[in-house]
C-alpha cells in the first residue's frame, strides 16, 4: 500500500503539474530568502481568498458549463452585505461593549453574505439559466456566457442606483495587535481571513468527497447523462452547484471587505484572477483551482514585488497566454469534458 502510494507520488512529481508545483515553492523559498518572509506570507494570505473565488467559478464551470463572468459581480454583492450587516452591530457595540459579540460580528456578516450570495445564485439559476436550458442547449457556452455578461452589466448599475459610487468599507473588523508570523506583522483581519478560507475550503472538500449530495454533483459534471440515469435530480444539483458557487464568491467579498470596499465594480480584479486560476489549473478543475489559487497569487506578488504594481495583470496575462499555447487543458488537466464535448 505505502509502496504504490509513493509511486503514484514520484509519477505526480514528474508530471508537468508536479514539477509546475515544486518549481513554484522553490520560487517562494529563494525569494523569501532574498527579499524577505513577508513574500510568502502575503503568497498565502493572498491565495487563501483567491481559492476561495476559483473553486466556485471551477464548480460552475464544470457542473453547468457555464462561463460565469458575472461572478465578480456576487463578490460584490458579498462586499455589500457583509457592510451592511457588519456596521449597525459594530455601533451597537461602540455604546455596549461586548467581547463576545465583538468577534462573532465579523462571522456574522461573512455568513450573512454568503447567504445573499448563495440566494442571488439560486435566482439566478431559476429566472435565467433554467429558462435559457429548458427552450434551448444550442450554442449552450456562447448563449449562457452573454447572459452572465447581462447580469454583470445588470448587478454593476443596479447597485450604482440604489446603493451609488461611494466606497463603502470597514477599516478592520478585529481589534488587536498585528500576529507576527515570520519576523513579519500581519493584520487580525488577514489571518483570520486566511484561517477562514482554510476552514471553508476544508469543509466543501468533505462535502463534496463524503457526502451523497457532493457525489452527486462530481456525477453531474463527469456525464449529465449518466447520472440522470441513475436518478440524480439533474435540476436540484444545478440549483446548489449555482448557489455554492456564489455563496462562495459572496464569502471571499465579505473576508476582504477591510481590503476591497464595496462599490459597484470591486469585482473586476478578483473575477480577472480567478479566471487566471482556472485557466493556469484546468477548467473545471475544482482541486487544481486551489493549488493554482496560491500559484497565481505568487506570481502576482512577485510581479508587484521586482517589477511594479502596474504590472501585476501583464505578467499573469501573458503566463496564461503561453498555457493556453502549449498546454491548453491546463497543467493540471480538466476533471470534466470540455466545452464541445457536452
Amino acid at each position: 500500500m505505502i509502496t504504490e502510494y509513493l509511486k503514484k507520488l514520484y509519477e505526480t512529481i514528474r508530471s508537468v503539474a508536479g514539477i509546475t508545483v515544486v518549481l513554484a515553492i522553490v520560487v517562494a523559498i529563494l525569494s523569501s530568502i532574498f527579499r524577505g518572509p513577508y513574500i510568502i506570507v502575503n503568497t498565502v494570505v493572498t491565495g487563501g481568498m483567491l481559492a476561495l473565488m476559483s473553486i466556485g467559478l471551477a464548480l460552475v464551470f464544470g457542473v453547468m458549463n457555464v462561463a460565469q463572468f458575472a461572478h465578480g459581480e456576487y463578490f460584490m454583492i458579498g462586499s455589500l452585505t457583509a457592510y451592511y450587516t457588519f456596521i449597525p452591530i459594530e455601533r451597537y457595540l461602540g455604546a455596549n461593549p461586548n467581547a463576545a459579540l465583538s468577534f462573532l460580528a465579523p462571522l456574522v456578516s461573512i455568513l450573512a453574505a454568503f447567504c445573499m450570495g448563495a440566494l442571488m445564485g439560486v435566482l439566478s439559476e431559476k429566472l435565467i439559466f433554467y429558462n435559457l436550458r429548458k427552450r434551448s442547449r444550442t450554442n449552450w457556452v456562447m448563449n449562457s456566457f452573454l447572459l452572465t455578461v447581462g447580469i454583470s452589466v445588470l448587478l454593476v448599475n443596479g447597485h450604482q442606483l440604489i446603493f451609488g459610487t461611494e466606497l463603502k468599507g470597514i477599516v478592520r473588523y478585529w481589534t488587536g495587535r498585528p500576529f507576527c508570523i515570520m519576523d513579519v506583522f500581519v493584520s487580525r483581519d488577514r489571518c483570520y481571513a486566511f484561517i477562514l478560507s482554510v476552514l471553508v475550503i476544508g469543509l466543501f472538500w468533505l462535502f463534496m468527497k463524503a457526502t451523497r449530495t457532493g457525489r452527486a454533483i462530481r456525477a453531474v459534471s463527469q456525464d449529465e447523462t449518466g447520472a440522470q440515469m441513475v436518478g440524480i435530480d439533474l435540476s436540484g444539483i444545478q440549483v446548489l452547484t449555482m448557489a455554492l458557487s456564489c455563496g462562495l464568491a459572496g464569502i471571499a467579498g465579505a473576508s476582504l471587505l477591510f481590503m476591497f470596499p464595496s462599490y459597484p465594480s470591486v469585482g473586476l480584479d478578483p473575477l480577472y484572477m480567478s479566471w487566471f486560476v482556472i485557466i493556469l489549473a484546468g477548467m473545471g478543475n475544482v482541486l487544481g483551482a486551489v493549488v493554482g489559487a496560491f500559484m497565481v497569487a505568487l506570481l502576482k506578488v512577485l510581479t508587484m514585488e521586482y517589477i511594479g504594481s502596474g504590472w501585476d495583470f501583464v505578467v499573469p496575462t501573458a503566463l496564461i497566454m503561453l498555457i493556453l499555447i502549449f498546454k491548453p487543458n491546463g497543467i493540471f488537466g480538466s476533471d470534466v469534458r470540455g466545452v464541445l464535448e457536452q
